[in-house]
């Protein structure tokens, strides 16, 4: 019982309020990043921000994700998607769940939590079409994994919370072994600054606080209250998405 508070206090930290507004829309999953917005929604359509206002792409998709290494999505077969001239393009392999927020490479874990990355220079350069891709095998498992520009981070079927550091854009393994971070987490973001924000079972939102490059496991977690009861975050050039339990998306700073 007091091992169970002491990573509970861990994990809890201060809390800080934000202010949150709710914008138009329902979405069940958002990406952002590289000043872009995508989203998907409980129907599995495809949208992205233009201004103030929603613009539907073509196609469906059940996760999609946008970053320095283009905008990926998958299906609801795990078929993989890259957005090549405005149009969705098939490429090699099957994952659940995809994150482009790397230096340029992509990662993610398929249906039964193995984790992939895909290098920079195949991750730029197909097109879609290719028989094969060279997909690196991560050791481990994970359901939800998400890069940033010099770490990765990742939670496992029992809401473990794990870091992957020294990942570069031509060895996206990585050159460590898995670090455990203190703490629970349902699902977590890496934005293209390296900031980290996640949601835990009981659909709190966090943010992990000291995130450097010299400290790439950071210092502590923060509740972000005012975001209420969530679902999915990501965060992008000073602003948190957050996708409320009921689908209403909110933008906090």
């Amino acid at each position: 019982m007091r091992a169970s508070l002491l990573v509970l206090a861990l994990f809890v930290g201060s809390s800080l309020a934000l202010t949150c507004n709710e914008i138009d829309g329902h979405l069940k999953q958002i990406d952002v990043g590289n000043g872009q917005v995508f989203g998907v929604n409980s129907g599995n359509l495809i949208y992205t921000r233009y201004g103030n206002a929603w613009v539907q792409l073509p196609g469906a998709l059940k996760h999609v994700t946008v970053g320095p290494a283009g905008v990926w999505g998958v299906n609801t077969n795990n078929f993989i998607y890259k957005m090549v001239g405005g149009n969705w393009i098939q490429t090699q392999g099957l994952l659940k769940q995809i994150d482009a927020g790397g230096n340029q490479f992509v990662a993610g874990v398929n249906m039964i939590d193995n984790i992939f990355c895909l290098n920079r220079n195949p991750t730029v350069a197909t097109r879609g079409g290719e028989s094969s891709l060279p997909w690196n095998l991560l050791p481990g498992a994970l359901k939800y994994y998400s890069c940033g520009p010099y770490s990765c981070w990742g939670v496992n079927s029992a809401n473990q919370i794990y870091l992957k550091n020294g990942v570069t854009p031509d060895a996206c393994v990585g050159n460590t072994a898995w670090q455990q971070i203190p703490g629970a987490l349902s699902m977590i973001e890496v934005s293209t600054d390296g900031s980290v924000y996640g949601v835990n079972s009981a659909k709190d939102v966090y943010r992990r606080d000291g995130v450097s490059i010299g400290n790439p496991a950071g210092t502590g977690w923060t509740l972000l209250s005012q975001c209420g009861k969530s679902k999915h975050v990501s965060y992008d050039l000073g602003v948190l998405w957050v996708i409320s339990q009921d689908e209403k998306i909110l933008t906090c700073s």
